[in-house]
């Protein structure tokens, strides 16, 4: 006779499904507030955690990555992709899930997908950085790229700078009015560009978020002026960027990780000992950010284990009492935590 699990041995799953009944039983603005805090949150005890970068695998076609970290209490991990190609045969570009362990036991206490969390922790991140690297009062932003992560990247700024325009700009116009139409009714003023030029017109943050596998100039030199904030969130592996190296030394650069941004973000394009600020130091008060209403600030946005460990908390914490997981039988639990043979000859 199969032996019933016990209570403790039942692990939270939350499904893409029950992930967005989360998502709009919260609310999405309140929900990108909220991830947005833990991950503030964390940065702030940024020595507290075990750190590393992500370990991949890469290919012609894309990568596969695991992305771990520890503050001593909890564990967490995430698995990702990024194969720019599925889009044309129908799939996501990116597809993820994470757990959340408890360190003293080593047992899971959460599973989670993390395809629409990431989604919704990558605009979280952007909106913490741009609180701090964005010039003051920046109400107009352009995104250059309008496919899976644009209206997240767009929200998450209104909620947490206010942000009242957005321009838009894909090298495909059906992406472009994907987005506009997916915004519409959210309180900021859409307006579908042309091209690349025009949708930065007046815009004092300005993402990129393009897939494609390639070393790409999406931003040339001489479309930057002064005193923007750049929000690079593209380039995330090796082979993969989207700016002008010109920019680049330009600009002040921060990044969440240096090991890994080096290998992965805009600064694989050049030396390992150029400068960059690591974005907790700015969190924490320790290196200032904006210095000046001329300069031209950079996050060069890979994400970080960090950034999911704060998002998988988040979930765990909003979960608690509610309908939107399912307990799933994960753990075994024998009668007697010796005789697991015992208890597999049981199931018989």
């Amino acid at each position: 006779m199969t032996q019933s699990p016990s209570a403790s041995a039942l692990v939270p799953f939350v499904s893409v499904e029950n992930m967005m009944k989360l998502v709009h039983h919260i609310g999405l603005t309140q929900v990108l507030k909220g991830i947005a805090t833990y991950i503030e949150d964390d940065f702030k005890r940024w020595e507290t955690f075990d750190k590393t970068a992500r370990l991949g695998s890469y290919t012609d076609d894309g990568v596969m990555e695991l992305m771990p970290t520890s503050d001593g209490l909890d564990y967490g991990f995430k698995y990702v992709n990024c194969h720019p190609k599925n889009i044309k045969d129908g799939l996501q570009t990116v597809v993820g899930f994470g757990l959340l362990a408890n360190v003293d036991t080593g047992y899971p206490v959460l599973l989670t997908e993390m395809t629409m969390l990431t989604a919704l922790r990558t605009a979280a991140t952007s909106a913490v950085m741009a609180k701090y690297l964005a010039p003051e009062g920046a109400r107009v932003m352009a995104i250059i790229g309008n496919g899976a992560q644009s209206e997240f990247q767009a929200m998450a700024m209104q909620a947490i700078l206010g942000i009242t325009q957005v321009r838009l700009y894909d090298i495909d116009p059906a992406a472009t009015r994907k987005c506009g139409a997916n915004l519409a009714q959210r309180g900021m003023k859409i307006t579908q560009c042309a091209t690349a030029q025009d949708a930065i017109e007046g815009a004092q943050i300005i993402t990129t978020c393009t897939a494609d596998k390639q070393l790409a100039t999406i931003l040339s030199d001489n479309m930057i002026g002064s005193g923007v904030h750049i929000n690079a969130i593209g380039g995330d592996c090796p082979g993969k960027t989207e700016l002008a190296e010109a920019i680049l030394h330009r600009a002040d650069i921060f990044v969440e990780f240096p090991p890994q941004t080096r290998v992965e973000g805009e600064i694989q394009q050049l030396p390992e000992d150029h400068p960059v600020t690591e974005v907790w130091q700015v969190i924490t008060g320790a290196v200032q950010g904006r210095t000046s209403p001329e300069q031209i600030t950079l996050f060069d946005s890979v994400g970080f284990a960090i950034e999911d460990f704060s998002a998988l908390r988040y979930v765990r914490d909003n979960i608690k009492d509610s309908p939107f997981y399912q307990p799933m039988d994960l753990l075994v639990d024998p009668d007697d935590p010796r005789d697991l043979f015992g208890m597999l000859q049981r199931a018989k």
